[in-house]
């Protein structure tokens, strides 16, 4: 079984493929840092579409799905272009926390396991 690695780092990989499996990083946002919530979910929500396609799959085969919230009463917001990304009917697991997120400007972290 073959292991592949997205945009390696010196820290990290943005991916992870082992066979189907795909293991994304915790994406934040970069062009809306500080910005709101709901902006930072569309554009992290924008990159997980990205490499989810360099690795050959797609939002419908998320698995799982680990969202972080430096502020819990951003969720509603949060949601609101979650609701507008997701496909119906191919929701994936789902856990949504409040966390101290690595740099203030950051609002919304999100990470996802998904299959090719």
């Amino acid at each position: 079984m073959s292991l592949i690695r997205l945009k390696p780092g010196k820290r990290m990989s943005q991916g992870v493929l082992l066979g189907n499996a795909i293991f994304l990083a915790g994406q934040v946002a970069e062009k809306t840092a500080g910005g709101p919530v709901g902006a930072q979910t569309a554009e992290v929500l924008g990159q997980i579409d990205a490499l989810l396609a360099e690795a050959g799959s797609d939002k419908t085969k998320i698995l799982m799905a680990t969202i972080y919230l430096a502020d819990i009463s951003t969720f509603g917001e949060m949601n609101a272009e979650w609701d507008q990304w997701v496909v119906e009917g191919a929701t994936p697991a789902r856990a949504t926390v409040e966390a101290r997120l690595v740099a203030p400007e950051y609002k919304v972290e999100i990470v996802v396991v998904a299959v090719a």
